[in-house]
């Protein structure tokens, strides 16, 4: 039997009748307000060639791993799903019969952040009516791509459409950034892209292809990288590039937060070169690199992201037949204070210095990050990030957060995805995930209404300006 499709205008809101009313004041008063998205992973070509999108499947399900990773764990090949993307072999009648298989298993996204936007991208982007069922597969497969087929559907009038006034793209540090350049000299675009420098492999000379990069590294900046100091030169030059181009932020994500000066950062450099550098000497070099990082940061003036707290690639298997991004990292515990007390005696209370500390153990916000970001005017506490991007923990973060870190040592929300479809309803949940908390304030007496709406304005739209240093 097939079953309606609607969205509840309250949904996400809480249940009791004044705390709602208010909530859906502060909302209404907020949901319309330009999205603003300081760090993701859409391609920077799609908008520069504004590139028409192939099928539901390629732009719904192959790019999403949040989507992806439900199904494999029930036992769905991520091969059948497209996965990964940019494979040329998957032919249309294969991307078909992977939409009917997600609509197959639609009853596993109950309860989950995937369901809510999944249905917000169907309703309000596509106009779908029916549920996700084996017996609606094809219709609203065939009733996507018949819009998708439509100039409004392509990647620049739905910028427009969903009011995306900043985004921010994810580049090695090696790119020539020409799609940031076609936009750029664009005069009819008006949306911004801008690039964010991410330099994590070269910064781990673990890796078996360090060597090879660090070499790459010097032919693109004509510096020799034989020395320590010759590293920190040709950095400086890509990321001197990066912000010419636009580029507000650098992004990383390493095992850990370390990062300190090495003594004989020249020594272990060279061994490391030389492929003789330990475990142990390959780590303390990485965080050596990590403080060179954060000292040009606070030269530079780009915004430093840091995210740790995850397992990349937790499967071999997959990570060696799918690569990387396809749903098999997992959150891991992290400790803070001690490991960023090195670079915040040099930097925290540099007024150039800016750091953004976001991540996936929940553990650590309340007791370690909020306070830190309550002290030091560098730091600022990331949003709820991945795993804990969903209602709950989102709601569990700004709870969290906020006594000790303050509504206004935040940075707004970050959407942090490949699935463009989903940028407008990932940043709605966090719209009224944020109205229900201060709608909550303001019915205990914690807050005044006047006060409510100031925040939620604040929350999306000044806060992730200051802290990005996005223009206005």
């Amino acid at each position: 039997m097939t079953e309606p499709l609607t969205l509840n205008p309250d949904r996400l809101f809480p249940a009791e009748p004044q705390t709602r009313a208010v909530a859906r004041k502060l909302y209404d008063q907020i949901k319309d307000l330009p999205i603003l998205s300081p760090h993701g992973h859409v391609p920077p070509g799609w908008i520069a060639d504004d590139t028409p999108f192939p099928d539901p499947t390629n732009l719904l399900l192959t790019p999403d791993h949040y989507v992806n990773r439900i199904m494999h764990g029930q036992g769905v090949d991520l091969a059948d799903l497209g996965v990964p993307m940019g494979r040329t072999d998957f032919t249309v009648e294969q991307a078909r019969n992977a939409w009917r298989i997600f609509c197959r298993h639609w009853h596993l996204y109950r309860g989950t952040p995937m369901k809510f936007w999944m249905e917000a991208e169907l309703v309000d982007i596509f106009g779908v009516t029916v549920r996700p069922s084996e017996e609606t597969a094809d219709q609203i497969y065939d009733q996507i791509a018949e819009k998708l087929a439509q100039p409004d559907y392509r990647p620049r009038a739905l910028m427009d459409r969903f009011d995306i006034q900043f985004i921010a793209t994810t580049d090695d540090p090696l790119d020539d950034l020409e799609h940031h350049a076609k936009i750029r000299d664009d005069a009819s675009f008006t949306r911004t892209v801008a690039p964010t420098y991410r330099p994590d492999k070269y910064l781990e000379p673990a890796r078996d292809d360090w060597n090879g990069l660090m070499d790459a590294l010097a032919a693109k900046t004509g510096v020799d990288t034989g020395t320590f100091a010759g590293w920190v030169e040709a950095m400086e030059d890509r990321r001197a590039f990066f912000k010419s181009m636009g580029s507000t932020s650098t992004d990383h994500s390493h095992a850990d937060l370390g990062a300190e000066p090495l003594e004989d950062a020249e020594a272990v450099y060279a061994k490391a070169r030389r492929g003789e550098a330990s475990v142990e000497e390959c780590t303390a070099l990485r965080k050596a690199f990590m403080f060179e990082q954060a000292r040009m940061a606070s030269e530079d003036g780009l915004v430093m992201t840091v995210h740790p707290a995850v397992v990349r690639n937790h499967h071999q298997g997959t990570f060696e037949k799918y690569g990387a991004d396809v749903g098999g990292d997992i959150p891991m515990q992290i400790e803070v204070v001690r490991t960023l007390q090195p670079m915040l005696n040099a930097f925290g209370t540099n007024p150039n210095f800016r750091i953004i500390l976001f991540g996936m153990d929940e553990t650590v916000y309340s007791r370690e990050v909020g306070p830190l970001a309550g002290f030091y005017p560098s730091v600022y506490v990331g949003p709820p990030w991945w795993f804990i991007d969903a209602p709950d923990a989102i709601k569990r973060w700004r709870k969290s957060v906020t006594e000790f870190g303050t509504f206004y040592k935040t940075c707004g929300f970050i959407d942090d995805t490949r699935a463009f479809m989903s940028i407008p309803a990932r940043h709605d949940v966090a719209r009224r995930c944020d109205v229900s908390h201060l709608a909550e304030l303001v019915v205990e007496g914690r807050l005044e209404l006047d006060e409510a709406e100031q925040t939620a304005f604040d929350l999306t739209s000044t806060l992730p300006r200051k802290a990005f240093n996005i223009p206005s």
